[in-house]
């Protein structure tokens, strides 16, 4: 029953960790080339790669303490901590893309002529870097993964324009190509990161998972014999994977405690196939009076 939470305990670190590596070798690699080229593009993406290799970082810091074990100050564990995390990279990325927003509009206007063949050189190794670690994340299960993943994401794309648009000014002389794709992506991924802050503020707020039906759950419950009615159902998830659920189930008679059992193990086992992995279930007999008042 728990096969699925278990054999991703540590890959998720695992891949952010390689990600990190592959980030920061890069980084210092785009830093001699760009100097080397006498590049002002190149430096300025390596900047940019320094403060994603930050993100990435923190990003792994965050998910090793989200498999720390519960204590009684966090009684659900350290899982939401792999949620700050993804919150503090998304914030990270908004305020790059901004960045290379008010770096890139102005050269529409006063376009410069940047070193073609290194940008060629440098745009081919940054796809195959930045490509290799965005795959391995692409596969990841948790929200923080998914946003260091759009992180490396940003860069493949950055990387692509670099390439297109080199190999464009290498026949033609069109300088405004690079700031133009710039803007283009960095359009795109402001939209990925309002969709991911969402995502992340949902599950702070405690909203109910979007994966989870709460319709679909009360019906099933309620269809179970035994059961007479369901209320003060609530569902919430700690880090966007591992989903909560607390219930108050009316039983149609009073039943004795092994029949009990049986019907809670039988709830228990229906929720977990709804992508419940933790629920709380207390039982009330027909005309008891709920004393529960949210």
């Amino acid at each position: 029953m728990h096969t699925h939470n278990h054999s991703h305990s540590h890959e998720d670190v695992k891949n952010i960790k390689v990600a990190f590596f592959l980030n920061l070798s890069f980084t210092i690699i785009e830093f001699i080339g760009g100097i080397l080229t006498n590049s002002m593009a190149i430096l300025s993406d390596a900047v940019h790669d320094l403060g994603d290799s930050f993100s990435l970082g923190l990003s792994w810091y965050f998910q090793k303490v989200a498999k720390r074990p519960r204590t009684k100050h966090y009684t659900y564990g350290y899982k939401r901590f792999s949620l700050m995390g993804a919150v503090i990279n998304s914030v990270i990325l908004l305020v790059g893309s901004v960045l290379i927003l008010i770096h890139a509009v102005p050269r529409l206007f006063n376009p410069q002529q940047p070193d073609v063949k290194g940008m060629l050189l440098l745009a081919i190794l940054g796809v195959i870097v930045n490509g290799a670690a965005m795959l391995r994340l692409r596969k990841g299960h948790s929200l923080n993964e998914k946003v260091v993943s759009l992180h490396l994401l940003e860069d493949v794309l950055g990387w692509l324009a670099v390439l297109l648009g080199a190999g464009i000014m290498y026949f033609v002389d069109a300088p405004f190509i690079d700031p133009l794709l710039s803007i283009a992506i960095a359009v795109f991924i402001l939209s990925n990161v309002y969709k991911n802050i969402r995502q992340s503020l949902r599950i702070i707020l405690q909203g109910s998972p979007d994966r989870v039906d709460v319709d679909e759950i009360e019906k099933s419950i309620q269809a179970i014999e035994g059961v007479q009615a369901v209320h003060d159902l609530h569902v919430w998830s700690v880090d966007g994977e591992y989903n909560v659920l607390t219930v108050h189930v009316v039983l149609t008679s009073v039943l004795p405690n092994e029949e009990i059992q049986v019907l809670k193990r039988t709830i228990r086992e229906k929720l977990f196939s709804l992508d419940v992995q933790h629920s709380t279930i207390e039982f009330e007999t027909p005309g008891e009076e709920c004393t529960v008042c949210c």
